[in-house]
């Protein structure tokens, strides 16, 4: 079996230690270990993390392979630091059976660069009409856990009742994406000051939080956990704060974009800002910011949506929404909570590690790097900066808000079970 040692690196951001691979699994933690018959990576100044989990990737295969693949989502998200990823069920055909989550699951096996655990859709064809097959879709060989209409609302509060109550049998989550349909009709943008000096439609943050509301009174009701998803505006964070303060099983998401872009930028009418939910206020970004660091939202995702460069070379309205975001995640979380003070890299590791892997039950990812534990790690360069560029993307699509902006920090290495998928910054 091979051995790696990782040399010198600052565990979690602490003191400066060595790190020894046999096999799949670390082998010892200390300082001064030998380098006998082991690959050495020297790592001084540099910060080694578990690998990274995000519970909210859209890999867009099967039948949007002109996007994304599994394989070159999981490249993509290799590079960004991660070893294991959640793929939304909103494909073609949907992830609402188990033979599609099982497709989804073989895809990743063979890709060979990153974990993925396919989501499984609340409702058939994501309709909202009818219960899918969420026990067929867990007892399969993907064992889906988590479940999701995400790209639509689980609008119908009997429906996603139902749901709640199905999951709680076998520990799952339904993860929502919190929108009413009706409040969002005809929306572009984040209604407000911006929206409506430009004439756009404007998607009212009312429209996210009750939503909120509701799921949170059902989940306490029965008894189940329930997900927010990417979580947007600052009413939200005061929702879920309450609702935690009650001891109700919820947990939420934030994604990089949110923690760093404002509506401001939609002034440009450049289609890659258009998102949903929208960009909002720097009110709200600052009060993401809070809540992410004070634990009100447990994690960051990256809600990684490719898209064919057609689909948003073209006007506003008619452009899809959605930013690629696997790649450069790290890099903004490093920019918007390291470098500001409110987070240090132990509570980045919390936030895209440890606490995503517990919300999705992924087996061997988010674990303490220490002996014994699982060869899934990070190394990062924080000293690094770079400027942004798409087309040294690993992804298929190159939808990035970044491109041309200068971001901090670079992954040089992810170690998915002891194997190294990234050496020096380029896929292995």
């Amino acid at each position: 079996m091979s051995k790696i040692l990782i040399r010198g690196a600052k565990v979690l951001g602490g003191e400066a230690q060595d790190v020894l691979i046999d096999g799949e699994t670390i082998a010892e933690v200390g300082t001064g270990l030998s380098a006998e018959g082991a690959t050495v990576i020297e790592a001084e100044g540099r910060i080694l993390l578990p690998g990274l989990v995000d519970l909210h990737t859209h890999l867009r295969e099967p039948g949007r392979e002109d996007s994304e693949t599994v394989l070159t989502g999981t490249r993509a998200a290799a590079s960004g630091g991660y070893t294991a990823v959640f793929a939304m069920a909103n494909t073609h055909p949907v992830a609402d059976t188990a033979g599609v989550v099982e497709q989804v699951y073989r895809l990743g096996k063979e890709s060979g660069y990153c974990d993925v655990q396919p989501i499984g859709a609340v409702t058939v064809g994501l309709e909202g009409k009818k219960l899918a097959e969420l026990g067929a879709m867990h007892d399969s060989a993907a064992g889906v856990t988590v479940f999701s209409d995400d790209g639509k609302c689980v609008d119908d509060a009997v429906i996603m009742r139902r749901a709640l109550e199905y999951v709680k049998a076998f520990d799952g989550v339904v993860a929502q994406h919190a929108q009413e349909p009706r409040l969002t009709e005809g929306a572009q943008m984040n209604e407000g000051v911006v929206s409506a000096q430009l004439g756009l439609g404007g998607w009212p943050a009312v429209a996210e939080e009750s939503i909120i509301a509701r799921d949170v009174l059902l989940a306490e009701h029965v008894g189940s956990r329930v997900h927010i998803c990417h979580l947007s505006t600052a009413g939200s964070v005061e929702i879920v704060r309450w609702a935690k303060s009650r001891g109700i099983d919820v947990t939420a998401e934030v994604t990089p974009h949110h923690l760093l872009l404002t509506d401001e930028l939609v002034r440009s009418y450049n289609p890659v800002y258009k998102v949903n939910p929208p960009l909002r206020t720097e009110k709200d970004v600052l009060a993401l910011r809070e809540a992410l660091a004070d634990g009100t939202i447990d994690i960051v995702a990256t809600d990684h949506a490719p898209h064919p460069h057609e689909d948003k070379d073209c006007e506003w309205a008619a452009a899809a929404m959605g930013m690629v975001g696997l790649e450069t995640a790290l890099s903004v979380v490093q920019q918007t909570m390291v470098e500001t003070g409110l987070l240090d890299w132990a509570g980045v590791a919390d936030r895209m590690s440890f606490a995503p892997a517990r919300i999705g039950r992924a087996k061997g990812h988010g674990r303490p790097v220490s002996a014994g534990e699982p060869a899934n790690l990070t190394l990062v360069d924080p000293a690094y900066r770079g400027v942004v560029d798409p087309a040294d993307f690993a992804s298929r699509s190159r939808n990035t808000p970044y491109e041309g902006r200068e971001l901090p920090g670079r992954v040089t290495h992810t170690i998915l079970r002891g194997r190294a998928t990234v050496v020096d910054g380029k896929l292995a």
